[in-house]
């Protein structure tokens, strides 16, 4: 079914939009502190701090005027004993090793990047209604309605609002986000050394740019073993390359059988037996499915996406790729390749490049968007038709944390079976119905861990994936029993 080009440019805007609010709120304010020590930064120097940033950086935000303002913040925590927001970090702890003046620095724009996560949140709002949840998208496109002078709709007041608001991220995303990554990319090279794990990156094609879903300005699809050269693109939304090859196992997850299946023939009926702290072998032990892809694990996630958007030639991967390895070699005093990527620290700096990608790419759906609105069209919505009988579909989607696909069977006009296969599915699975392991769990192994009491290590590489276990597994109690209890101070 073809959707409007106006609603196609919006869908585009709202999801480029969110995930760079994602990518932000996961540098900064949910991993950063795994490697910046904060107590360490009221330390530095504000003067040398000034000077690091100039050498690395062309932010407008390195003024001594700002980073002195964080460093006073940070102290009057810090010496308060009130720590909030900073309270559960690893502070002092031996595998932290940045200089006081890179943790400054770090934290000055971990302050400011509060600001810019919220900014480019408003273009999802404009054009989406509410976030989350937004409420604009609907089978056939959007429900906003586009009137150039009407005061109550998508009108140019809006659309200018949307481009300000690109802009300024934009300009973090690239001036101070990129090289900040680089630099603590620099300064614990060691961790190219860890996280590898699963090397079979799936990754979705996605901002689609005509009406039918055949055409995107970011390619995505298969590299078997971390080997580029054999990338397999997926081509359209009906792609039958990406359509056979999912499928799910549960033998090792809590739920009724043993089986692998595709999607469309999957079920979900819990067994839980119980939990333990270890398991023996043909023991269960995951609320998690197994998804596979040609029958063996796959990465997904930034790193998946930017690897293959870089295996497809995509001109903003190649750019934003060269310039963070050649900011990295600069500073380490080596050269360091793009096989440095798969690792810990390459996840990571992977959601910064896909971050600098997905802002270009922006603009140039706003561009498009206001191209097609001069040519006089806007329509936004196409009344949807459902055929009869027993129907099977699916639609895929590059979320912030991956892949993310949805599997439905309808008979009669009623679902018949549904299934995601989610971003966190892939990665946080358990071993598979051959006992491979997932990504998570392949990447801890080999990882070195100073203090087994604050594993600091392991949540280095487990935060690398953006872990989110609330989106791979939803659980309802059909009896309404109370299961746990929230008191909010």
């Amino acid at each position: 079914m073809e959707i409007p080009l106006n609603a196609q440019y919006i869908r585009n805007l709202i999801m480029g939009a969110h995930a760079t609010h994602d990518h932000i709120v996961h540098f900064y304010h949910l991993a950063a502190l795994d490697w910046v020590d904060i107590v360490s930064a009221i330390s530095a120097d504000v003067g040398e701090t000034v000077k690091l940033a100039n050498k690395i950086e062309d932010w407008r935000g390195n003024t001594r005027q700002e980073l002195q303002g964080a460093k006073d913040r940070l102290t009057t925590f810090i010496q308060s004993g009130q720590l909030g927001i900073y309270s559960s970090g690893y502070w002092g702890h031996p595998a932290m090793k940045l200089p006081p003046e890179v943790n400054l620095l770090a934290a000055t724009h971990y302050l400011q990047a509060l600001h810019y996560q919220r900014q480019i949140n408003k273009v999802v709002a404009i054009l989406g209604s509410k976030t989350p949840h937004i409420q604009t998208v609907h089978v056939g496109g959007v429900t906003n309605p586009i009137n150039p002078d009407a005061p109550d709709v998508l009108n140019m007041e809006r659309l200018y609002l949307v481009k300000t608001l690109l802009d300024e991220a934009g300009e973090f995303v690239k001036k101070a986000m990129l090289p900040d990554t680089a630099a603590v990319g620099a300064l614990y090279a060691d961790w190219t050394g860890y996280g590898k794990g699963v090397t079979n990156y799936l990754s979705a094609p996605d901002m689609p740019m005509d009406s039918k879903g055949t055409e995107f300005h970011l390619p995505g699809g298969y590299i078997p073993g971390g080997d580029v050269s054999k990338f397999t693109p997926i081509k359209s939304f009906q792609d039958p390359f990406f359509r056979d090859n999912v499928a799910e196992g549960i033998k090792n997850s809590w739920y009724d059988g043993d089986w692998t299946r595709h999607p469309w023939e999957g079920d979900t009926v819990p067994n839980f037996k119980d939990w333990k702290e270890s398991v023996t072998e043909n023991e269960k032990y995951s609320w998690v499915k197994s998804p596979t892809f040609q029958g063996k694990p796959a990465q997904v996630g930034p790193l998946a996406n930017v690897l293959c958007m870089f295996a497809a030639g995509h001109e903003g991967a190649a750019k934003y790729v060269t310039q963070t390895l050649d900011t990295v070699s600069a500073l380490a005093g080596t050269k360091v390749g793009v096989g440095a990527l798969h690792s810990t620290i390459g996840r990571i700096a992977a959601r910064s490049i896909r971050c600098a990608i997905l802002n270009d790419t922006m603009q140039d759906q706003y561009n498009a968007l206001l191209e097609n609105l001069g040519k006089g069209d806007l329509t936004t919505f196409n009344p949807p038709t459902f055929p009869k009988g027993e129907q099977q579909g699916f639609g895929f989607h590059e979320a912030p944390r991956g892949i993310l696909s949805h599997w439905v069977v309808i008979k009669d006009g009623k679902i018949k079976n549904y299934q995601a296969v989610v971003p966190s599915t892939w990665n946080a699975c358990p071993r598979n119905g051959d006992d491979a392991m997932g990504p998570y769990e392949a990447a801890l192994i080999g990882t070195p861990v100073a203090d087994e009491h604050k594993p600091l290590e392991v949540l280095r590489t487990i935060h690398s994936f953006d872990p989110c276990l609330a989106c791979a597994v939803h659980l309802v109690d059909k009896q309404h029993r109370e299961i746990v209890k929230v008191k909010v101070l």
